[in-house]
C-alpha cells in the first residue's frame, strides 16, 4: 500500500496537508507556473495518474477506469504576485495561493486519487494564467480537450458552499498621445483625456454601477499612467448576465475624440442551474458532512466563465477556503476546512459516477 493512501483507499490527512504545503512552497505567479506544474506532474504520477504538461504549461492528470462518464476537475496554478512565508499556525496554513487557488486544486487531486470506484475517466487539470486577462490556460483546454460530461472548477467557495455563477469581464485599454504643450494651453492633455475616458465609462454604465450586486455591472480603473503627452488607462468592467459588451465598447468609442480603445479580453457571465448534476453532487457531499449547503453567485470572474462559453454541460465551482482572503497579505486556509473539502469532493465524484453517461451530456 502506498503510504499516501489509507487502507480503505483514501488519501491520508498527512499526505493531503503535505501536498498543499509543498505547492505553497513553490512560488507560481502568473507566467511563472512551470516549477509548480513539474511538481504536480510528479505528484500525480505517484498517486496513479497519467500526467503530462501540455503545450501552454497546464498540468494534466488522467485516471482511466474503463467505460463511463468523463469528469473534469479544473483549478489554476498561478497566483497574484507577492510572497507570504509558508507556515502552520493554530490549524491554519499560510502561503500565497492557500485559498486562491492551490487549496482547491490540491483538494481535487486528493479526492480524484482516492476515487477508486469511479467507473469512467477523471481528468484533473491545473491551468496557467487564470489571474491574467486572457486566461490562456483555460482557453487551451477548451480548444484541445473533448467536452467532459461534467465539470467542477476549483475556486474558494468555502467548504460548505457551491458557486453557481460568476459575472463576466470586459478588459479595456485606452491609449492616447498629444503634442507637447505648455500646461496652460487650452488644448486637451493626454492625462485629461484618460480621466475623461474613465468618467465616460462610468456615465455609460449608469448610476447603479457597482461591484456589490450580481445583476449590475461594476467598473474598476485598474491602472493609469499619464502625463501631458502620453497616457494609458486599463479599465475593467464586471458584467452581469445578458450584458451587451459590444454596445458598451461602441458607446465609449463614440465619446472619445482622440486615442485608441482596445479590447484586451471579453468573457460573458455564466450561471449554472441549481438542479444540474454537478451542483447536486456537491450539495450531497456537503449535507453528508452535516452542514447546510449555500448556493451563491460571485461578482468576480473565473475559468468557469471561459469554459461555459463553449461547453453546455453540468458544471459548478467549488473549493475549500475563504474567498475574502483572495490576494490578501495574510492569505491562509483552515486545514480542517481543506480536509472537509476533500471529503465533499470525494462524495461528489461518487455521486457523479452513479449517473448514466447519457444523463451527463
Amino acid at each position: 500500500m502506498n503510504w499516501a493512501f489509507t487502507s480503505s483507499g483514501d488519501i491520508t490527512e498527512t499526505y493531503a496537508a503535505g501536498l498543499l504545503r509543498g505547492m505553497l512552497e513553490i512560488p507560481s505567479p502568473s507566467y511563472q507556473e512551470r516549477a509548480l506544474a513539474d511538481f504536480l506532474a510528479e505528484a500525480m504520477e505517484d498517486l496513479g495518474f497519467q500526467a503530462h504538461i501540455d503545450g501552454v504549461g497546464n498540468v494534466v492528470g488522467v485516471i482511466e477506469r474503463g467505460p463511463g462518464p468523463t469528469l473534469m476537475l479544473l483549478g489554476h496554478l498561478d497566483t497574484v504576485p507577492g510572497r507570504i512565508p509558508v507556515r502552520s499556525v493554530d490549524g491554519r496554513l499560510y502561503g500565497r495561493g492557500a485559498v486562491d487557488a492551490k487549496g482547491p486544486l490540491a483538494a481535487m487531486i486528493c479526492a480524484a486519487a482516492g476515487a477508486a470506484d469511479f467507473p469512467g475517466r477523471i481528468v484533473v487539470i491545473g491551468v496557467v494564467e487564470e489571474e491574467t486577462p486572457r486566461s490562456r490556460g483555460a482557453m487551451a483546454i477548451r480548444a484541445t480537450h473533448d467536452r467532459p460530461d461534467a465539470l467542477i472548477v476549483g475556486e474558494p467557495s468555502g467548504w460548505s458552499s457551491v458557486v453557481l455563477g460568476y459575472k463576466g469581464k470586459l478588459d479595456l485599454r485606452y491609449t492616447v498621445r498629444c503634442p507637447a504643450t505648455h500646461p496652460s494651453n487650452p488644448m486637451p492633455k493626454a492625462s485629461e483625456l484618460a480621466v475623461a475616458c474613465w468618467n465616460a465609462l462610468v456615465d455609460l454604465l449608469g448610476p447603479d454601477v457597482g461591484h456589490d450586486v450580481f445583476a449590475r455591472p461594476g467598473a474598476t480603473l485598474c491602472q493609469l499612467n499619464a502625463d501631458l503627452t502620453t497616457a494609458t488607462a486599463d479599465l475593467s468592467v464586471r458584467t452581469p448576465p445578458g450584458f451587451d459588451a459590444d454596445a458598451l465598447v461602441r458607446g465609449l468609442r463614440d465619446r472619445l475624440p482622440f486615442g485608441e480603445l482596445e479590447v484586451l479580453n471579453s468573457v460573458a457571465a455564466c450561471r449554472a442551474g441549481r438542479g444540474n448534476p454537478a451542483v447536486r453532487a456537491l450539495v450531497t457531499g456537503i449535507r453528508r458532512l452535516h452542514a447546510q449547503p449555500r448556493l451563491v453567485v460571485k461578482t468576480a470572474t473565473s475559468d468557469m466563465n471561459t469554459l461555459a462559453e463553449v461547453w453546455d454541460i453540468p458544471m459548478a465551482t467549488y473549493g475549500p477556503g475563504d474567498s475574502r482572503l483572495d490576494h490578501a497579505d495574510d492569505e491562509h486556509i483552515v486545514l480542517s476546512d481543506y480536509l472537509r473539502g476533500i471529503d465533499v469532493l470525494s462524495i461528489a465524484i461518487a455521486e457523479l459516477a452513479r449517473l448514466p453517461e447519457r444523463s451527463l451530456r
